[in-house]
């Protein structure tokens, strides 16, 4: 008898804390939207974090809430999109897609080194041995660190220089925050020519290290037919809002540091 007592006890204890909290759960309880449900199991579920939210569930929840576009995914695309604006009631705004894109063409054969690296596998870990074996202090390291934490595969590493296939690419931003040099950033995936160089040095030191980097010359900034052409730091850029893609700045270029989407088909398919 002197055990019944106890558990009696805890039993109705424990009867009444249910029932308190079942009932303070009702009165307490924050309607959740339906939509976000519907919204989360339109999104993919790749969780990158490229929309800038924590995962797919705070994207959701933004959306619904109003705080971020229907378009918010660059993984999904349109696609998803699409599905999202009619689950909102909303029409898809149009927006400019975007693409990653290694701003070097240093390879084996046309960047000079400054010593054989035979260390970890890692372009983060090889840059913390001055600055990494290439000597343009700005140049892709070719390990593939960027390939490696790119989940979509659309990263390959081609004789010591990483290319990225666009029709592959989701714009997660992985490879960017990966790459110790800075040389990956977006650009609009309709843009045609690029300059894929990313040096701030001289043009002698330039011509020192590599064949083919941008020298400053700046050719394509003066035959540039709609002055698209932004000159800094050594280097030339391209405005992309004004950028016809004519194609006369890659032609004249005289190192070929300026590329034509064409020649970048061609060494994703080699």
């Amino acid at each position: 008898m002197s055990i019944v007592y106890p558990i009696t006890i805890l039993g109705g204890l424990g009867l009444l804390f249910g029932v308190g909290l079942s009932l303070a759960s009702k009165v307490f309880s924050i309607e959740r939207d339906p939509r976000i449900d519907e919204v989360r199991k339109a999104l993919p579920g790749a969780n990158c974090g490229a929309c800038g939210y924590p995962g797919c569930d705070g994207l959701a929840s933004a959306i619904v809430a109003g705080e971020a576009p229907v378009n918010a995914c660059s993984v999904g695309g349109a696609p998803v999109a699409e599905v999202v604006a009619d689950i909102m009631g909303v029409n898809v705004a149009e927006s400019t897609r975007y693409v990653a894109t290694v701003l070097c063409q240093g390879d084996c054969d046309k960047a000079k080194e400054k010593y054989i690296y035979d260390g970890i596998q890692d372009c983060r870990a090889q840059n913390i041995l001055a600055g990494g074996s290439k000597s343009c202090s700005y140049g892709c390291l070719g390990c593939g660190t960027c390939k490696d934490v790119c989940e979509f595969d659309a990263i390959q590493i081609l004789d010591g220089i990483a290319v990225i296939d666009k029709e592959k690419c989701t714009s997660c931003k992985k490879c960017i925050s990966a790459c110790p040099k800075g040389i990956i950033e977006l650009i609009p995936y309709e843009q045609e020519v690029i300059v894929k160089c990313n040096s701030n040095d001289s043009g002698k030191v330039v011509r020192e290290n590599c064949s083919i980097g941008c020298i400053g010359c700046r050719i394509c900034v003066r035959n540039c037919p709609e002055e698209a052409f932004i000159f800094e730091n050594n280097l030339a850029k391209i405005d992309y809002e004004k950028c016809i893609n004519c194609g006369i700045c890659a032609e004249k270029c005289p190192t070929k540091a300026i590329w034509t989407s064409l020649e970048l088909e061609k060494a994703v398919n080699q």
